[in-house]
């Protein structure tokens, strides 16, 4: 029993009463198509069941959590999960801070730094006599006090000057951070006191900006802002909580799914139509441009949304006198500019060059910052900066900035769950992240991965094969053993493409392009004076190892030049670069991983617009106009059909104090988030609430007389999204989902033109047997006289493409080049690509 946890009776969404056993201190893989039943397997019933027993143990009451849908489980231990989402939404958060690597650079600098002293003019060398191990054990408040009472002086002039402390070299504290931006890099306050309108006046300094987000430090501002357009909300509703209505409010114009969701005693204006507005802060440009006294006001106002960089510190948040401090010949911000990879290397040549009394002081603490360093390498992260804001990271490097710090744990009889922990590497670095899976298991832990990568799941101790289908087809245990007894398996759809990457050939046919969009000294970050020709009417992968320049190049140059070449957007651009052959493409569609829904309401029938017409459909229901329900009835947003007793989440929040928030069904409604009169009226024998519940695969039998909704849902069905209910928060999607259906929306579009179409890691989440199936939609947009380019490691997509373009060698400074560009074939014969050495061991000569 203590070594293997035992499930009997699952039945959680789509699992059929599966019962099963998994070894415990093994690398476990659970696989299977997308849709099939591994995340309700793995989060909902291992890592929720574990959850609650960990509560139970500790003595708190757990009536109120919602028990997963298991007969029993024993033999679980203590769990932690590792998702794919990105939830550090804090602008002031950095790579550097949220590992704490900042923490002991400033550490280093603070007692190994030079300066010059600002009276002679002379290098001034640090002093460690008497300075002892446990550095760390200085708090940041105490270091900010040190600096301003503590002093030495100056050993060539006896100058005071303040004793450098950790607090110096922290754009957090005001020792450390740039008085003029107060440490965040960008221009914060701004003078909006020049823009009035009647009534309506915005005061100097009430507003601030805060790498994009609002913050009203005086409600009656946003009141009265409010009051313009006729919203009315409750300003007794603490200030903080209005962060998201005030940027929906000011900036975007939003109103319809944020406001009346988040902000039920928000009334909606009579002007405001589609849930859009124009926005307060753009109304009140437009209305008083010509108020504006003269033309450096209104590039004040251009700077304001582009997030004007201070002036002063440049962008760097630091003081100058904390800028000017080196250590071994650099400051810190050219440290935190520098890739990990490269800090590691000029640690190891620091530590070398340390005289022996330093060496004493400073060995732990170097010690520590290496090895937190290494951990970084180990998971594929190398080429990521001190200095990359947190908000920037994907959900695949913040998962695995996370199994990081996991490595350094040293926790045993742990049960880990990884939610596709290899999402956005190159096959070069997968091997590395799988040796650091075996580490983790070694120690005396059990790791469970979902995951989709036959080369992972060939290193598993024990595999787990759901399906065989998705949705309804799927939530059943097709196959579990070793992978090689998986393989042998003829009822697994994972088996034929375990141990099969020797067997696999070139494309047959490649497509030959007619004409070209060239890009010419393409400069932007990482990317350093590329020329690369993007071939017309193919299907194209941009490939590379993480951090390579792949995103910076097709995102951040091509997308936005493209797109102010055809007069989208007029917006100036922050690269260089030269673009010909615009002409030859009509429109640019990008999809992207980006969250489709950022709110608990959004979901996937709301975010297609597939909700809009499923209430107009039962509001014309003879019993709908007998009760006299039109479809706002049938919102779950706004008040009139909803329950009340939830606002129409359906669930309601439990603060757990120390922990997250516990969320459980409305004991109103039971989780049908509308009142009773709604729930009686039904549409071929389902309330609006069922049809929430159904998948889109079912929904589209469902609907088969409403041709529009059909062929929508056709669409999602199409992009591999058919076992995705229609009332699933798009919150929880992963980004590869997220990106399929933003895909659907543009695909149900009428099509005009020659459209070019620029996909992020489309695969993202998904088995190779529904790569299978998207790549045959993506050929058939080809076919139909589209281009289609696609940043890619999936070697399936990469051996499957007509042409690619390889950027590297590494990632971060050494990156940014075009290693290879030609059909897969000729990249393969590139004996310094990365890529082209995997495909070397992926298909036939």
């Amino acid at each position: 029993m203590n070594d293997r946890i035992l499930i009997k009776g699952a039945f959680e969404n789509n699992l059929k009463h599966i019962s099963m056993e998994i070894p415990k201190n093994k690398l476990v893989v659970i696989t299977g198509r997308s849709g099939s039943g591994k995340s309700s397997l793995a989060m909902q019933v291992l890592q929720q069941e574990c959850q609650r027993q960990y509560l139970e143990s500790m003595g708190k009451v757990t009536d109120h959590l919602n028990k997963p849908k298991v007969e029993s489980i024993v033999g679980l231990s203590p769990s932690i999960s590792v998702g794919q989402h990105n939830n550090n939404r804090n602008p002031r958060s950095t790579v550097g801070t949220v590992t704490e690597i900042y923490t002991y650079i400033r550490v280093l600098f603070a007692r190994l730094g030079e300066r010059t002293c600002p009276h002679c003019q002379k290098r001034i060398k640090p002093e460690l006599e008497g300075q002892v191990p446990s550095l760390l054990k200085e708090s940041d408040d105490l270091g900010e006090e040190l600096s301003e009472t503590n002093s030495i002086q100056c050993p060539h002039c006896q100058t005071e000057l303040p004793l450098l402390t950790m607090a110096h070299f922290s754009f957090n504290k005001t020792a450390g951070a740039c008085t003029t931006c107060s440490g965040i890099g960008i221009k914060s306050k701004l003078q909006l006191d020049r823009v009035l309108h009647e009534d309506l006046t915005i005061a100097e300094g009430a507003v601030n900006i805060w790498d994009g987000i609002f913050i009203a430090y005086n409600i009656d501002v946003l009141q009265n802002a409010a009051k313009h357009y006729g919203f009315v909300f409750n300003a007794d509703v603490p200030i903080r909580e209005y962060n998201e209505l005030q940027r929906t409010l000011l900036l975007e114009g939003i109103f319809s799914e944020t406001i009346q969701s988040k902000f039920p005693d928000v009334k909606p204006p009579k002007s405001v139509g589609g849930g859009r507005f124009e926005g307060i802060i753009p109304f009140l440009m437009k209305k008083n441009r010509d108020n504006l006294q003269d033309e450096e006001s209104g590039k004040r106002w251009t700077h304001f949304f582009a997030k004007e960089i201070c002036s002063d510190c440049q962008g760097k948040r630091l003081k100058k006198e904390s800028r000017e401090v080196t250590v071994d010949g650099k400051n810190i911000v050219e440290v935190s500019e520098m890739p990990l990879s490269a800090i590691s290397d000029w640690l190891y040549t620091l530590q070398n060059s340390l005289q022996e009394n330093a060496i004493v002081v400073l060995q732990p603490i170097l010690d520590d910052l290496s090895g937190r360093i290494d951990r970084l390498l180990q998971v594929g992260l190398g080429y990521l900066a001190m200095s990359r804001s947190a908000v920037t990271v994907s959900g695949g490097e913040a998962q695995r900035l996370r199994i990081a710090s996991l490595l350094g744990s040293g926790l045993t009889g742990v049960l880990y769950i990884l939610d596709e922990p290899t999402t956005g590497l190159h096959p070069r670095d997968t091997n590395t992240l799988i040796a650091a899976m075996k580490r983790l298991r070694d120690l005396g832990n059990t790791v469970v991965l979902i995951e989709h990568d036959p080369g992972v799941m060939e290193h598993a101790d024990y595999l787990i094969d759901i399906g065989p289908g998705s949705g309804r087809h799927g939530g059943q245990v097709v196959a579990t053993g070793t992978p090689q007894e998986v393989k042998r398996n003829e009822h697994s759809v994972t088996a034929p493409y375990l141990f099969m990457r020797d067997k696999k050939g070139w494309k047959q046919s490649v497509r030959v392009p007619l004409k070209h969009i060239n890009v010419e000294q393409a400069e932007l970050h990482n990317v350093k004076d590329v020329t690369v020709s993007l071939p017309l009417g193919t299907f194209t992968s941009v490939t590379g190892v993480s951090g390579s320049g792949k995103s910076t190049f097709l995102f951040d140059i091509v997308q936005p030049a493209l797109e102010n070449q055809l007069g989208k957007t007029k917006a100036s651009l922050k690269h260089a670069c030269s673009i010909h052959g615009v002409e030859n493409i009509n429109r640019v569609i990008t999809v992207n991983q980006e969250a489709v829904g950022k709110v608990i309401r959004s979901n996937v029938a709301t975010y297609t617009d597939l909700f809009t017409s499923i209430r107009n459909l039962y509001a014309k229901l003879p019993q709908s106009k007998q009760k006299k329900l039109t479809a706002k009835h049938f919102s779950f947003n706004t008040p009139g059909g909803r329950c009340e007793k939830c606002k129409g989440l359906g669930i309601l929040a439990i603060d757990m104090h120390f922990l997250p928030d516990v969320q459980v069904t409305c004991p109103v409604c039971l989780g049908k988030r509308f009142k009773k009169e709604v729930l009686e009226i039904s549409y071929r024998g389902l309330t609006i609430s069922e049809v929430l519940d159904i998948t889109i695969e079912e929904s589209i039998l469902f609907f088969t007389e409403e041709k529009e909704l059909r062929n929508k849902l056709q669409v999602l069905e199409d992009v591999g999204l058919g076992y995705i209910k229609l009332g699933q928060p798009t919150s929880t999607l992963s980004g590869g989902e997220a990106q399929r259906i933003k895909l659907s929306k543009e695909l149900s579009k009428p099509q005009k033109g020659h459209t070019l179409y620029l996909l992020d890691e489309p695969t993202t989440g998904l088995h190779p047997v529904d790569i299978e199936q998207l790549l045959r939609l993506l050929n058939r947009l080809v076919d139909q006289g589209n281009t289609v380019i696609v940043i890619e490691h999936n070697l399936d997509v990469i051996a499957g493409s007509d042409w690619l373009i390889d950027f590297g060698p590494e990632g971060g400074n050494k990156g940014g080049h075009v290693v290879a560009a030609g059909t897969p074939q000729d990249v393969s014969k590139v004996k310094t690509s990365y890529t082209g050495q995997a495909l070397q061991s992926y298909t036939l000569s």
